[in-house]
């Protein structure tokens, strides 16, 4: 597993989002398009975006695989429905109007069938014209942008400091962009993981989304939670991000 999906407190600590700026941005894509108030959160970890959007009046539910995540999400988030599943073959026995994919989450989907197996746990679980609303990173980025140099970060949880390097690399015949993270800690480590995303490019997936019976209603880089303001073409920047409509079953047309 992951060290920080391992450990919620920290994952939240290094990456927060006081202003829940993740959340109100679904919040206003569900709007934008007359989605509905029942709303599942696919790869929910720490449950931070679902509590929020519960407190803002949805039905809120959601679901991840890490058992330590859903543990810290239940406790802090008792409004909101948790279960664990895997992205690509969980059943919850009902349906939703929008269904949430954020941070990447979607991009742990390495090959076609994983993210085609991704798309039709959605389709199941979408009530006709709900809306999937996702958020990653953007594959087109890289074509014209170097991968980031190696960085460095240091966060203080609990009155340890704990310091990760992180190096990326591209591996072109995956169309995966590749992670180490090697982690150190006074007395602790060193720890090092592995993990990698799916680089999609904006045609690509609109593509897989059509075939799972989706029409995309939008496809943008900014604004959005974690986008950077940048000058460049159009769907160029570091991140990817997507409202489409489910519209028929492509199994019962």
């Amino acid at each position: 597993m992951n060290f920080l999906t391992d450990n919620p407190a920290l994952y939240e600590a290094q990456f927060p989002d006081p202003e829940h700026r993740a959340a109100r941005f679904v919040d206003d894509q569900v709007r934008r398009f007359d989605g509905g108030r029942d709303l599942l959160d696919v790869g929910c970890g720490t449950g931070r975006d679902a509590g929020h959007l519960a407190g803002l009046g949805y039905d809120a539910a959601g679901v991840d695989v890490s058992e330590a995540m859903l543990a810290y999400a239940r406790q802090r988030h008792p409004e909101v429905t948790f279960a664990c599943g895997d992205m690509r073959d969980f059943a919850l026995g009902r349906r939703f109007d929008v269904v949430t994919c954020l941070d990447s989450a979607m991009l742990y989907c390495h090959t076609n069938a994983d993210l085609a197996a991704f798309l039709d746990r959605c389709r199941e679980h979408l009530r006709p014209g709900g809306l999937l609303v996702a958020e990653m990173r953007n594959g087109a980025h890289f074509l014209t942008h170097p991968v980031p140099a190696p960085f460095t970060r240091k966060v203080t949880h609990a009155g340890v400091t704990y310091t990760s390097r992180t190096e990326l690399r591209l591996d072109h015949a995956a169309q995966l962009l590749r992670r180490r993270r090697r982690w150190s800690w006074p007395g602790g480590g060193p720890l090092e993981q592995h993990s990698a995303w799916r680089l999609l490019f904006p045609q690509e997936l609109t593509y897989f989304l059509a075939v799972a019976g989706f029409e995309v209603l939008d496809l943008f880089d900014q604004p959005g939670p974690r986008a950077e303001p940048h000058d460049g073409p159009p769907l160029s920047a570091d991140r990817l991000h997507l409202v489409a409509r489910l519209v028929k079953d492509p199994h019962h047309a």
